[in-house]
């Protein structure tokens, strides 16, 4: 995942240049008729004001002691004829609610941040006093080849990312989900940094196999693609809080939004992220990194299947048959029925933030570009 998230913000050089409501549907064996005939009622029982049932305002008495007071719902009219929604066993991604969040929780989150910014700048970025130098100098060392360089780096943090992935369960279990969260970070974001630097120094450094910047739209196809594909790329940064610890870290099992679309949008983005860019930098050394990066993400799509399985068995298995790989393949052959109001699972925070920060991305390019060559990786 930290790999996905700089190397999409680092690299291709500009690209080179409801009301809701909060009651549910109650069970009430003794009325299955009335609920039956109006799904878009909701009851809601109430005690101990009288002996009658309200519909709306309109009060009926009747001989019963409790009341049910009937409220339509905007939610229940949208969600109608939307089995899919109803049945969900995963949970609701992009979901953010200002009520849920805690002042000190961002705090602790922010001066995390900096603290591990600190640390990664320190011991590892900085040529003066960080590893990061000595360990590209010695991954070069194995050849002068800039193409398996760049695939020995992308194996390095894929065996390291995956393989402390796959301990996950194992791992929480001996030093807790927090502390393994610290481990996990504190080993990957190293490695992939000096992958995305190394990648943007020596991209243009490889065999020229194509050249296709002059030609008409495709500067603008290769930024479409690009800017979609962060769409896919940022399925877990929806909660930042447990990427930093601050939250106790889960293992999610997501199922609405982009996961309608693809069970594993990381990959589908890394693909789209790496097609754009090699077509873009048409070189030897582009290809081999696209290579590296998909291998990671297809045999990330068998050991995610692998771990959501273990850890939600049943629940998994449901989501699995009602999802696909392939990117709208479940949607085409009717194993996942989106929502009356599909779009609408876009249009919340995260993803206008993941908007705005692609924007920014792609604008501050030069100055990533620049810092990255003062490293001299």
């Amino acid at each position: 995942m930290v790999s996905l998230v700089v190397l999409s913000s680092f690299t291709s050089p500009h690209l080179s240049t409801i009301y809701k409501s909060s009651h549910h549907h109650s069970s009430l064996p003794n009325f299955p008729s009335f609920i039956n005939n109006h799904k878009n009622i909701n009851l809601v029982k109430t005690f101990p004001y009288g002996s009658f049932y309200q519909f709306s305002s309109k009060p009926v008495l009747l001989f019963s002691s409790p009341r049910f007071v009937v409220h339509t719902s905007i939610q229940d009219a949208d969600t109608e004829t939307n089995d899919s929604s109803s049945n969900l066993v995963g949970e609701d991604s992009a979901v953010f609610n200002f009520q849920q969040q805690k002042i000190s929780s961002w705090i602790y989150f922010t001066a995390i941040l900096g603290v591990v910014l600190f640390i990664l700048d320190v011991a590892w970025i900085d040529n003066s006093t960080g590893f990061g130098k000595p360990f590209v100098h010695a991954v070069s060392g194995f050849s002068q080849s800039h193409e398996v360089v760049m695939l020995i780096l992308i194996v390095i943090f894929a065996g390291v990312h995956s393989g402390l992935a796959s301990l996950r369960n194992s791992g929480e279990k001996i030093i807790g989900e927090r502390a393994f969260r610290v481990l996990f970070a504190g080993v990957s974001l190293p490695l992939a940094v000096s992958t995305i630097v190394y990648f943007i120094n020596h991209r243009y450094d490889g065999i020229q196999l194509w050249q296709v910047q002059d030609v008409p739209g495709v500067h603008q196809l290769v930024w479409l693609s690009n800017f979609i594909s962060f769409f896919f790329l940022y399925p877990s940064t929806f909660n930042l809080l447990e990427v930093a610890a601050v939250d106790k870290p889960k293992l999610h099992l997501w199922e609405t939004g982009i996961m309608r679309i693809t069970r594993h949008p990381q990959m589908v983005g890394q693909v789209m992220w790496c097609v754009a860019h090699t077509v873009w930098i048409g070189n030897s050394v582009a290809v081999a990194a696209s290579f590296g990066l998909i291998g990671h993400h297809l045999f990330g799509v068998w050991n995610g299947d692998r771990r959501l399985a273990i850890r939600y068995g049943k629940d998994f298995e449901l989501v699995k048959g009602r999802t696909s790989v392939v990117p709208f393949a479940a949607i085409l052959d009717g194993r996942q029925k989106l929502p009356k109001h599909f779009y609408k699972e876009f249009i919340r925070l995260p993803y206008f933030i993941i908007t705005a920060l692609t924007l920014g991305a792609y604008f501050a390019h030069p100055l990533m570009q620049a810092a990255s060559f003062r490293l001299h990786w």
